[in-house]
């Protein structure tokens, strides 16, 4: 409402992962930010001029995707994933993160949870996440999420997609049951490699991904 008070809005569930996500935005800006700046940052109008602050760690839309991935309503199982992803993190010492946990495992439950609806893969989309598992698998333990990413992207250019926005398409309806989703190398980063390998090799074979 801050951004643009007098504009008409339509106000529905689907806004909540991108509000908040912009808002986590405004939290990181706010500390590098002049007097001036900050009295336009809507971070000090919500919190009367004191926003709190933490190193930012992950964004409420991709805890979304790995509530999503790990079919979980337990904090615990998200928190597994995180702790390795960002070893520094925990509830402790990173509460907002663990606020937005637990948002996240709600958000999942009302909002994603039903609507999920995977599918299998074609047999020239499974010729391509094989590939994918393969190209994956030549990557060191260690590496990141930009790495990752870039083998997401060589592996849909070496197949037949109309363009790889069809084949990022492709990787959410199949892994994620559903039509959106995240940047696939930050994902992996944080789902993990071999978790991620694992994936692609049950969806190869024509597992049901809705199980778990």
């Amino acid at each position: 409402m801050y951004q643009a008070p007098r504009r008409a809005k339509r106000l529905y569930f689907d806004v909540i992962p991108k509000s908040v996500d912009d808002y986590l935005t405004y939290l990181e800006k706010f500390p590098q930010e002049d007097e001036t700046a900050r009295l336009n940052n809507p971070a000090w109008h919500i919190h009367a001029g004191q926003p709190p602050h933490e190193d930012a760690h992950l964004s409420y839309s991709i805890l979304l995707n790995l509530a999503s991935v790990c079919h979980s309503e337990d904090p615990a199982v998200l928190w597994h994933f995180i702790a390795r992803y960002a070893p520094g993190a925990s509830p402790a010492t990173a509460p907002i993160l663990d606020r937005l946990v637990g948002y996240a495992v709600n958000y999942y439950r009302d909002f994603v949870k039903p609507a999920k609806q995977y599918r299998k893969a074609t047999p020239a989309e499974g010729a391509a996440l094989a590939d994918l598992a393969s190209a994956l698998r030549t990557l060191p333990d260690a590496s990141g999420a930009e790495a990752m990413q870039n083998v997401v992207y060589e592996v849909g250019k070496r197949h037949p997609f109309p363009d790889l926005k069809s084949w990022f398409r492709s990787l959410y309806e199949i892994l994620l049951g559903q039509e959106q989703g995240p940047r696939m190398g930050s994902f992996i980063a944080l789902y993990g490699l071999k978790e991620t390998i694992a994936l692609l090799d049950r969806a190869v074979a024509g597992d049901d991904l809705s199980a778990g």
